[in-house]
């Protein structure tokens, strides 16, 4: 008797997996299939979108306090199939295309009986040490954070209903509405996606800023904004409702709180330095709201409809594919090509 991964069901199942080992070392390993609890699902992952902070901990090995102290599996926007599931969970699940939401919160701390499941301490996200991530042939998350995908969207969008989420909870979190003015520093493909959101969302304009000539004509395309280079800020009357920051620049941070009238907000998104000096007299003078952004919270079915209803539109993020074999060329895809806009890992793949 075989079970869904294909083995005989007493054998450790085993599958393969891109690890990193160290800063800017990562091996194809044979690592063991996760366990598969009372109510989570086995998915065989088919794309996984790299994101920022993978190349953050391939390069550095931390991100602020989150520190790679020992081999870890990175990935987290993730999209597959399932292919098992726990005994609480309805086996008509089996053959499901499912999107992931890759946190695993403690569902008991104030933060999560207050729906606020993003702040939980205890919480587990995928490719965070020691937790690991969907760089490999299965994943496996709760059940209810397995999200099905509707019939026409393919698995690659469903990877990147992952950043979509981060776009969605920064407008959320900067009350972007009917008429609102936008501005968002970084054209990179949360900036893009924020800029979409913003739109679906009901914002009369959206500028963003970016020091590269190629990122700014993509997003002049691709999400029909107002691309300015970040010096175009300068001396500007206060103009903006909201500023999003995408970049993690300071400079480019400091040029956005300036450009927003007063009782405007200011959300911060984008990863960049832990310290960062603020207008504060102007933050003062025009009562801005200044907040951040962890990751999300209760995104996945807006993500979904946006997505499916083309009000955002995902397949033209994707400039690359790779294999497990290929992933360090994926997480540098960014730094290397400049038409880099978003690589995907297919670990189903073989190695060319």
């Amino acid at each position: 008797m075989t079970d869904q991964a294909g083995t005989k069901e007493h054998e450790v199942r085993r599958m393969r997996a891109s690890v990193l080992t160290g800063p800017r070392q990562l091996e194809v390993q044979e690592v063991r299939v996760p366990d598969v609890g009372s109510r989570d699902v086995l998915v065989r992952v088919e794309a996984v979108g790299v994101c920022g902070s993978d190349t953050h901990f391939y390069q550095a090995g931390r991100i602020g306090d989150l520190v790679v102290e020992g081999p870890i599996i990175l990935g987290h926007e993730t999209a597959g199939v399932i292919v098992d599931v726990g005994v609480e969970v309805d086996r008509a699940r089996i053959g499901e295309r499912v999107s992931i939401e890759p946190q695993r919160p403690c569902r008991r701390c104030d933060h999560c009986r207050n729906g606020d499941y993003n702040q939980c301490s205890d919480i587990e996200f995928y490719g965070a040490y020691p937790i690991h991530g969907s760089f490999a042939e299965f994943a496996v998350i709760p059940d209810d954070f397995a999200y099905r995908l509707p019939d026409a969207m393919t698995l690659e969008e469903g990877a990147l209903l992952e950043p979509l989420s981060v776009a969605i909870y920064a407008c959320r979190t900067g009350r972007i509405t009917a008429g609102s003015r936008v501005l968002i520093a970084g054209a990179g493909p949360i900036g893009l996606l924020i800029a979409q959101v913003a739109f679906a969302f009901g914002a009369a304009e959206v500028s963003v800023t970016d020091p590269r000539r190629s990122r700014r004509d993509f997003a002049e395309e691709y999400a029909e904004v107002r691309g300015m280079v970040p010096a175009a800020l300068e001396g500007v009357p206060p103009f903006a409702d909201v500023f999003i920051d995408a970049s993690g620049a300071p400079s480019a941070i400091v040029s956005g709180v300036l450009a927003v009238h007063p009782r405007g907000r200011v959300v911060l998104v984008g990863m960049g330095m832990d310290d960062v000096t603020l207008p504060v007299s102007v933050i003062q003078h025009r009562e801005l709201m200044v907040t951040g952004t962890f990751r999300y919270a209760h995104t996945w079915p807006l993500a979904i409809e946006l997505a499916s209803t083309g009000k955002v539109r995902l397949a033209p993020l994707v400039t690359s594919r790779h294999s497990l074999d290929d992933v360090e060329s994926a997480l540098l895809a960014a730094s290397t090509d400049p038409s880099s806009v978003k690589s995907v890992v297919v670990p189903t793949a073989m190695k060319e």
